[in-house]
């Protein structure tokens, strides 16, 4: 039996700031919602190095990856005593020659405060994986030898020399990769690479990650949870045909001008728009095939039809 596709979930910035252009904000209140909801339902954040130890015991059933980019000093604030408070542990990916500074890298965004040399050590006292964002937080793809020796290597020595703790992980900036890149970190000596989305390099450098915005209420969660445990896990009838009608549905969402067609929600009782309609162990009302992350709880009786990338 093939081993499920792992679930790491990437937030970058905990703040109550309404000045976020770019969507990476998540307020703590809705960020305790997530928690407590991944929680209730039988689940334990965790490092992602811790995560991937565990799969290699056959033991992450229960464990999802929580990971933050770009080191924002709010982490320390929102973040870290939230976590503490469900028992939940977690990576943050640290631009090195940014610490103490601000994200001067999106010029257009605002400019939020990184982690400092202290701030960094206290959070890794604190049981939190510090992991490598580069040096300056530059897209790898294109950068010289000795520029991508600098993202690479350098940062993870520095952050090493920092915590006086191993740095294994490094998350690529902006989600850019390329096979150079892949193999410079794998060469650096770190154990995995994260990105952002699912690639052509997939596996233990580039881990893909499901993307946590504000909107992600429970009932979102829920639903591309379904769709994650569709595409990765269920092994009944029709499955390779159910993941094949997914990925279709996305190309085809992604050649329609940037518009996913629309989808909707229907009954169960409903006739199915298609023949590709097993039964499978979910929920209670029928939902679309998208755009997903892990699922979290089996329940009822789900039935699944190919759509669009729509998100709940």
């Amino acid at each position: 039996m093939r081993m499920a596709a792992p679930v790491i979930l990437m937030y970058h910035s905990i703040s109550p700031d309404d000045d976020d252009p770019f969507g990476i904000g998540v307020r703590p209140s809705r960020f305790e919602q997530q928690l407590r909801w991944l929680r209730r339902r039988g689940r334990t954040g965790t490092s992602v190095s811790q995560l991937l130890a565990a799969r290699q015991r056959f033991d992450a059933r229960r464990l999802v990856g929580l990971s933050f980019d770009d080191g924002y000093a709010d982490f320390t604030e929102y973040a870290l005593p939230l976590l503490h408070r469900y028992g939940f542990s977690a990576t943050i990916f640290v631009p090195a020659g940014q610490l103490g500074k601000t994200s001067d890298w999106d010029p257009e965004g605002p400019r939020k405060r990184v982690l400092s040399g202290p701030q960094l050590r206290m959070i890794a006292h604190a049981g939190i994986e510090i992991g490598s964002h580069g040096f300056r937080h530059r897209s790898l793809p294109g950068l010289s030898d000795a520029e991508l020796a600098e993202e690479v290597g350098t940062s993870r020595a520095m952050l090493r020399d920092i915590t006086g703790q191993p740095v294994t992980g490094f998350s690529y900036p902006y989600g850019h990769l390329d096979e150079r890149a892949v193999s410079a970190v794998q060469a650096a000596g770190y154990s995995y690479g994260c990105s952002v989305r699912a690639t052509e390099f997939a596996g233990q450098y580039a881990l893909a990650r499901e993307y946590m915005r504000q909107s992600d209420s429970p009932r979102s969660l829920w639903n591309r949870g379904l769709r994650h445990w569709v595409k990765h896990e269920y092994q009944g009838p029709g499955a390779a045909t159910l993941r094949a009608a997914g990925y279709a549905a996305k190309r085809a969402a992604g050649r329609s001008a940037g518009r996913p067609a629309e989808c909707s929600e229907t009954n169960s009782n409903q006739p199915a728009p298609s023949a590709l309609v097993p039964r499978l162990r979910g929920g209670r009302d029928s939902i679309w095939l998208g755009h997903a992350t892990e699922p979290v709880l089996h329940g009822a009786t789900w039935r699944v039809y190919p759509c669009s990338t729509r998100r709940f």
